[in-house]
Protein backbone atom coordinates (compact mmCIF):
# COMPACT_ATOMS: atom_id res chain seq x y z
CA UNK A 1 0.00 0.00 0.00
CA UNK A 2 1.06 3.53 -0.68
CA UNK A 3 0.48 6.92 0.88
CA UNK A 4 0.45 9.55 -1.84
CA UNK A 5 0.92 13.23 -1.03
CA UNK A 6 -0.19 15.99 -3.39
CA UNK A 7 2.93 18.12 -3.06
CA UNK A 8 3.44 21.66 -4.33
CA UNK A 9 5.96 22.83 -1.68
CA UNK A 10 3.37 24.99 0.11
CA UNK A 11 3.29 24.96 3.92
CA UNK A 12 0.14 22.81 3.92
CA UNK A 13 1.64 20.37 1.40
CA UNK A 14 4.71 20.09 3.64
CA UNK A 15 2.41 19.42 6.61
CA UNK A 16 0.61 16.75 4.56
CA UNK A 17 3.95 15.15 3.72
CA UNK A 18 4.90 15.26 7.39
CA UNK A 19 1.66 13.49 8.34
CA UNK A 20 2.05 10.85 5.62
CA UNK A 21 5.60 10.09 6.76
CA UNK A 22 4.44 9.88 10.39
CA UNK A 23 1.62 7.50 9.44
CA UNK A 24 4.02 5.39 7.36
CA UNK A 25 6.47 5.16 10.26
CA UNK A 26 3.67 4.00 12.55
CA UNK A 27 2.58 1.25 10.18
CA UNK A 28 4.49 -1.38 8.26
CA UNK A 29 4.86 -1.83 4.53
CA UNK A 30 3.63 1.67 3.69
CA UNK A 31 5.52 3.67 1.09
CA UNK A 32 5.21 7.45 0.75
CA UNK A 33 5.18 9.07 -2.67
CA UNK A 34 5.04 12.84 -3.16
CA UNK A 35 3.38 13.76 -6.47
CA UNK A 36 3.29 17.05 -8.33
CA UNK A 37 1.61 18.29 -11.50
CA UNK A 38 4.15 20.67 -13.02
CA UNK A 39 2.80 23.35 -15.37
CA UNK A 40 5.27 24.48 -18.04
CA UNK A 41 5.19 27.95 -16.49
CA UNK A 42 8.29 29.66 -15.08
CA UNK A 43 6.11 32.05 -13.06
CA UNK A 44 4.37 29.22 -11.23
CA UNK A 45 7.69 27.47 -10.64
CA UNK A 46 9.21 30.60 -9.08
CA UNK A 47 6.10 31.41 -7.04
CA UNK A 48 6.09 27.91 -5.51
CA UNK A 49 9.82 27.85 -4.76
CA UNK A 50 10.59 25.23 -7.39
CA UNK A 51 13.31 27.45 -8.89
CA UNK A 52 15.90 29.38 -6.98
CA UNK A 53 17.74 32.60 -7.70
CA UNK A 54 18.50 33.04 -11.36
CA UNK A 55 17.79 29.44 -12.40
CA UNK A 56 16.16 29.28 -15.79
CA UNK A 57 13.04 27.19 -16.20
CA UNK A 58 13.20 23.65 -17.46
CA UNK A 59 11.20 20.62 -16.39
CA UNK A 60 14.48 18.86 -15.55
CA UNK A 61 15.57 21.72 -13.27
CA UNK A 62 12.18 21.85 -11.52
CA UNK A 63 12.06 18.08 -10.97
CA UNK A 64 15.63 18.06 -9.69
CA UNK A 65 14.79 20.83 -7.22
CA UNK A 66 11.54 19.18 -6.09
CA UNK A 67 13.27 15.82 -5.70
CA UNK A 68 15.90 17.50 -3.51
CA UNK A 69 13.22 19.26 -1.40
CA UNK A 70 11.35 15.99 -0.83
CA UNK A 71 14.58 14.07 -0.19
CA UNK A 72 15.73 16.63 2.40
CA UNK A 73 12.37 16.30 4.11
CA UNK A 74 12.42 12.49 4.10
CA UNK A 75 14.98 10.44 2.14
CA UNK A 76 12.63 7.43 2.03
CA UNK A 77 9.89 9.36 0.21
CA UNK A 78 9.79 8.88 -3.54
CA UNK A 79 8.94 11.81 -5.86
CA UNK A 80 6.90 11.50 -9.04
CA UNK A 81 5.48 14.12 -11.35
CA UNK A 82 3.37 14.80 -14.38
CA UNK A 83 3.91 17.74 -16.72
CA UNK A 84 0.90 19.78 -17.80
CA UNK A 85 0.49 22.68 -20.21
CA UNK A 86 1.39 26.20 -19.10
CA UNK A 87 -2.27 27.19 -19.26
CA UNK A 88 -3.70 23.98 -17.80
CA UNK A 89 -6.88 24.61 -15.83
CA UNK A 90 -7.14 23.38 -12.24
CA UNK A 91 -9.20 20.43 -13.47
CA UNK A 92 -6.29 19.17 -15.57
CA UNK A 93 -3.90 19.60 -12.66
CA UNK A 94 -6.30 17.70 -10.40
CA UNK A 95 -6.64 14.93 -12.97
CA UNK A 96 -2.84 14.60 -13.18
CA UNK A 97 -2.60 14.25 -9.39
CA UNK A 98 -5.44 11.70 -9.34
CA UNK A 99 -3.79 9.71 -12.14
CA UNK A 100 -0.49 9.63 -10.24
CA UNK A 101 -2.35 8.48 -7.12
CA UNK A 102 -4.02 5.63 -9.02
CA UNK A 103 -0.78 4.67 -10.82
CA UNK A 104 0.90 4.35 -7.42
CA UNK A 105 -1.96 2.22 -6.02
CA UNK A 106 -2.66 4.80 -3.33
CA UNK A 107 -4.42 3.54 -0.23
CA UNK A 108 -4.57 7.09 1.15
CA UNK A 109 -3.99 10.44 -0.53
CA UNK A 110 -2.82 13.24 1.74
CA UNK A 111 -3.88 16.71 0.64
CA UNK A 112 -2.79 19.95 2.25
CA UNK A 113 -5.67 22.35 1.71
CA UNK A 114 -7.53 24.83 3.84
CA UNK A 115 -10.73 24.28 1.86
CA UNK A 116 -10.70 20.74 0.42
CA UNK A 117 -13.65 18.65 1.44
CA UNK A 118 -15.85 21.50 2.60
CA UNK A 119 -19.32 21.84 1.21
CA UNK A 120 -18.34 25.13 -0.37
CA UNK A 121 -14.76 25.52 -1.42
CA UNK A 122 -12.54 27.94 -3.22
CA UNK A 123 -11.58 27.55 -6.83
CA UNK A 124 -7.92 27.89 -5.87
CA UNK A 125 -7.65 24.34 -4.52
CA UNK A 126 -7.26 21.12 -6.45
CA UNK A 127 -8.07 19.30 -3.22
CA UNK A 128 -11.81 19.15 -3.81
CA UNK A 129 -11.46 17.27 -7.07
CA UNK A 130 -8.74 14.93 -5.85
CA UNK A 131 -10.69 14.16 -2.67
CA UNK A 132 -13.80 13.24 -4.68
CA UNK A 133 -12.18 10.11 -6.18
CA UNK A 134 -13.40 7.00 -4.34
CA UNK A 135 -10.51 4.72 -5.36
CA UNK A 136 -8.56 5.75 -2.27
CA UNK A 137 -9.13 7.26 1.15
CA UNK A 138 -8.29 10.90 1.70
CA UNK A 139 -6.54 12.62 4.60
CA UNK A 140 -7.04 16.38 4.44
CA UNK A 141 -4.50 18.50 6.29
CA UNK A 142 -5.83 21.95 7.14
CA UNK A 143 -3.23 23.05 9.68
CA UNK A 144 0.55 23.17 9.55
CA UNK A 145 0.95 22.22 13.21
CA UNK A 146 1.53 18.59 14.19
CA UNK A 147 -0.85 16.96 16.62
CA UNK A 148 1.51 17.75 19.51
CA UNK A 149 1.65 21.43 18.52
CA UNK A 150 5.18 21.25 17.13
CA UNK A 151 6.23 22.05 13.61
CA UNK A 152 8.58 19.94 11.60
Amino acid sequence: MTYVVAFDNSPLAKAALDRAVAFACASEDEEVVAVTAIPRDPGVARERGWLGGNESFSVDRVTTNLTRIVDEFDPETRFEYSVVDKYAPRGRISRAVRELAVQNDASVVFIGSDNAGRMVGGLASIGQTVSADDRYDVHIVRHTDNADGSRR
